[in-house]
Formats: structure tokens, sequence, C-alpha cells
């Protein structure tokens, strides 16, 4: 391995981990003043920092370049939002593994008639085992819900984000994309709020958005840079687990077994799907 793929998978890897501490200790926040405008404030902070920091000159690039850019940026305010708004519901490792039916099903969609169709399979298995027991539902069916909507944004993510950074220098067309989010969720957060900006919330948020979405989002796009799809992909599909772990080290949520099986089941056929690819 050498010393640029060693280091694309430090980035992958941490950016798990931050994304998923950053969601547990996003709690208290929401909680004072719920999901969506908690979003807001962290979508609002992340653009604010990276544009100070990257000073994207919007000029050198076409319609060809900006318009993916801004599809990306409406992605990442959606997928979010679903993602902030589901957690609040539903645990963490199972609204993160309930997501992750996104990824796969980017992956699915080029399998067409395979074998390999059994991994998204084997990951709908795992996602009913998370969900559903012989009494009925075990989880919230709108958080379950709004992480699926999740999922769907998480996969046009993976799709953008890889156009976007082969199309942009450095990490313009990040920056242009997290302006275009926090516009886009401006107005949700402000209902949420009353129309009134808290001092808190801007307080809270700022500290957050470093954790997610900024630093996540930049480290993604620098290591797909440097590692191959299939390498990416199989990191990826540990972030379930990660879910798992941090909500019950930070927020004390506890699964049963048949969830914690669930998860393993979605984690396998992540990586299962993957490193088929490369046969």
């Amino acid at each position: 391995m050498t010393s640029q793929t060693s280091l694309a998978v430090l980035m992958a890897v941490t950016s798990m981990i931050v994304v998923q501490l950053g969601a547990a200790f996003a709690h208290p926040t929401m909680a004072a003043y719920g999901p969506v405008a908690t979003t807001w404030g962290r979508l609002t902070w992340a653009a604010i920092i990276l544009v100070l920091v990257v000073r994207p000159d919007i000029r050198r690039y076409g319609r060809s370049e900006l318009l993916p850019a801004l599809a990306l940026g409406v992605t990442i305010a959606m997928m979010t939002l679903f993602f902030y708004v589901a957690i609040t519901r539903v645990p963490l490792g199972l609204v993160v593994a309930i997501e992750f039916l996104g990824p796969l099903g980017v992956a699915a969609w080029g399998f067409a008639r395979s074998w390999r169709l059994a991994w998204p399979a084997l990951a709908v298995f795992g996602v009913l085992l998370l969900s559903l027991t012989r009494e009925g539902w075990v989880v919230d069916i709108a958080g379950f819900g709004f992480a699926i909507l999740a999922g769907i944004g998480w996969g046009a993510y993976i799709i953008l984000s890889k156009r976007i950074g082969k199309s942009f220098h450095g990490l313009d067309g990040l920056a242009i994309s997290l302006v275009a989010a926090a516009v886009i969720s401006m107005p949700f957060g402000l209902y949420e709020t009353g129309f009134t900006l808290p001092t808190g919330l801007v307080a809270q948020t700022m500290g957050l958005a470093i954790l997610t979405p900024l630093l996540p989002y930049a480290l993604e796009m620098m290591a797909l840079r440097r590692l191959l799809s299939a390498t990416f992909g199989i990191l990826m599909s540990l972030e379930p687990g990660m879910g798992a772990l941090a909500g019950y080290l930070v927020l004390n949520e506890q699964l049963s077994l048949q969830q914690m099986g669930g998860i393993v089941f979605v984690i396998f056929a992540g990586a299962g799907a993957v490193a088929s690819t490369r046969e």
C-alpha cells in the first residue's frame, strides 16, 4: 500500500468516525431547537467557513460544471435534513444501516440481472431484521421513511461527488454546493425557529458544522481522488457499524441481538457488493 493510498484510507475512516460522532453530539441541540433548524445552522456555518478558506472563483467554471454543483447542493440539503429528522425518531445505528440502502441501490443499478443482486437483497433482509419482529414494526414508521429518503440522497451524493471532484479545482465544487445547500435549507430552518435566530443555535451549530458536514465531506472528496472506487466502497460499508457504536457510546442507545444481526448483514452486503465488482 502506497503512502498516498494509506493517507486516503485514513481520510475515509476519519470521515466516517467524525460523521457518526457529529450526529450523536447534535442530539442536545436538536432537542432544543429542532433537527431542521440544527441542520440549517450546520450547513450555513460549513458553507461560510469553506468559502472563506477556499475562496472559489465561480467565473472560471462554466454551466456544465456549476449545474452539477448546484444539484449536489440540493442533494446535500435534502439528505442531511432527512437524516437528522430520522435520528430523532430512530436509533442512530439503525438509521445509518437503513440509509446505506442508497449506496447499495447505486451498486445494484450496475449489476443488472447478475448474481450480484444477491448483495442488495441481503441488505434489505438485514434492514427488515432491524425494523420488524413477529409483533410488527419495532421502529418509528415515519423515522424509517425519513431514513429511506436520506439513503436515496446518499446514493445521489456519491454519484455527484465523484463527478464534481473531477470537474473542480481543489474544494471549489464542494464550497459552491454547500452554499446552495445552506440557501435551500434556510426557509425550512427559519420556519422551525419561528423566523427567529436564537443565539444558542448560532453558537452551537458553529462547532457542530466542523464535525459534520465540513470535515467529512472534504475528507471524502480528497479520498475519492486517491482511492479506487471499490476500496472506498468497502470502507464505507463499515459506517452502519460505526453508527451503532457511536449511538451506544454517546447516546446509550441499546440494540437487540436481532437488530445487531441486521447491521452485520448490511455491512456484509455492502462489502460483498463492492468486492464483487472487481471480479
